[in-house]
C-alpha cells in the first residue's frame, strides 16, 4: 500500500482542489498517476501500462491541468510525488482495488473451460519443465488460450497481472490460494571437462549471482562456504548461471531439473539448505472459474508427478 501521511493543512488544501475538478476526469488518468507514484520516474510508468513515454507525459499534464495542481516534482533521480499527488494516488489505489475485486468476482461465475488464462513462472521452469506440461494441457483443454509471462520480477495476481503462478518459495503470499506440488533442488555443477578438478571445487573461479538478482540464500551459502570471495563471473538470471557453467567458465549452484538435463555437466555436491518448495498458487476469487480450476487441477497433479521436481505421490 502506498504511505500517506498528510497534515491537516495538505489534506483541507487537496479537498479544495479535488472539489474543484473537472468531472470528466477518467479512471485511466488516475491509473497514470498511480503508475507514476511506484514507478518514480514516465519511462517506468510506461513501461507498465503499456504506453508511450509521450503518452503518460500527455496525459500527466492533463490530469494537472485538470485539477490546478502540481502532482510531481521533477528531478534527476524521478518524479517525486506531491502531498496532492501523495492524495489522488491513494485514491486511485483504492478504487484499482476496487476495480480488480469486481474484475475477479465477474471472472470467477465462468462455468465452462473456455477463455485465456496468463500464467507466470520463471524462464527455467517453463524451458526444462513446464513447456512440455502445457503442450499436454493444449490438447486437453484447446478452447483455453494460454498466455506465459517469464519476468525478471515477480508479477502481482492481486493486481491481476497474471492468473495462475508457478512459484519457488518457502512462504507464499496469504493473500492467495493453492498448493505444494513440488521441490526444487540444488546441487553444485561444473562442466566434465574440469573433472579432474572437481575434488578441489572450493579453490576454482565460480560463477555467482549478480547483486540484482536478489539471491541472498545462495549469496550467503556462498560467504559460508568461502567461494564468495572466488566469484569471477556475476550474472543476473538462473539461465546465466546455467549458460557459464555449461561453456565451462567454472562451478555453480544450479537447480537439478537444470542442471541434470545437461549430460556434459557433472553433478557434485548437493546443496539441501537451498532447496524450496514449488507453490502453484491463483487469487481467491478466481480458484472456482472453470479454466482456472481445470488448470490448476490439471497442472498440480503433472507437477507433483513430474520426475524432476515431484512430490513422487
Amino acid at each position: 500500500m502506498l504511505g500517506c501521511s498528510l497534515t491537516n493543512k495538505y489534506s483541507i488544501s487537496w479537498q479544495i482542489s479535488f472539489a474543484n475538478m473537472n468531472r470528466s476526469l477518467q479512471w485511466d488518468d488516475l491509473r497514470v498517476v498511480l503508475a507514476i507514484v511506484r514507478a518514480g520516474s514516465l519511462s517506468g510508468a510506461a513501461r507498465g501500462l503499456g504506453v508511450s513515454h509521450a503518452t503518460v507525459f500527455r496525459r500527466l499534464q492533463t490530469v494537472e491541468e485538470r485539477l490546478g495542481v502540481r502532482l510531481f516534482e521533477r528531478g534527476r533521480s524521478g518524479y517525486t510525488a506531491t502531498a496532492a499527488g501523495e492524495a489522488l494516488a491513494v485514491t486511485a489505489e483504492d478504487m484499482e482495488t476496487r476495480v480488480l475485486d469486481v474484475e475477479r468476482q465477474v471472472a470467477g461465475r465462468d462455468l465452462q473451460p473456455v477463455g485465456t488464462v496468463r500464467l507466470t513462472t520463471t524462464d527455467t521452469l517453463f524451458d526444462r519443465v513446464l513447456s512440455p506440461l502445457l503442450a499436454e494441457c493444449r490438447r486437453a483443454y484447446p478452447e483455453i488460450a494460454l498466455e506465459v509471462v517469464v519476468p525478471s520480477q515477480r508479477v502481482n495476481l492481486s493486481r491481476r497481472e497474471a492468473d495462475i503462478a508457478i512459484r519457488p518459495s518457502s512462504n507464499p503470499p496469504p493473500t492467495l490460494v493453492g498448493r505444494r506440488v513440488g521441490v526444487v533442488r540444488q546441487a553444485i555443477y561444473l562442466h566434465q571437462q574440469l573433472a579432474s578438478k572437481a575434488a578441489d571445487w572450493q579453490a576454482l573461479d565460480w560463477i555467482g549471482p549478480d547483486d540484482s538478482m536478489g539471491y541472498r540464500s545462495l549469496d550467503g551459502w556462498m560467504r559460508k562456504q568461502g567461494v564468495d570471495g572466488r566469484c569471477r563471473l556475476r550474472v543476473d538470471t538462473t539461465r546465466g548461471l546455467y549458460a557459464a557453467v555449461r561453456d565451462g567458465l567454472g562451478p555453480a549452484v544450479l537447480p537439478c531439473y537444470l542442471g541434470d538435463s545437461n549430460p556434459d555437466l557433472r553433478r557434485l555436491d548437493d546443496v539441501p539448505s537451498l532447496t524450496s518448495d514449488l507453490w502453484l498458487l491463483t487469487h481467491a476469487d478466481l480458484r472456482k472459474t472453470a479454466r482456472i480450476r481445470v488448470l490448476m487441477d490439471f497442472l498440480g497433479d503433472a507437477l507433483r508427478a513430474h520426475p524432476q521436481v515431484g512430490l513422487g505421490e
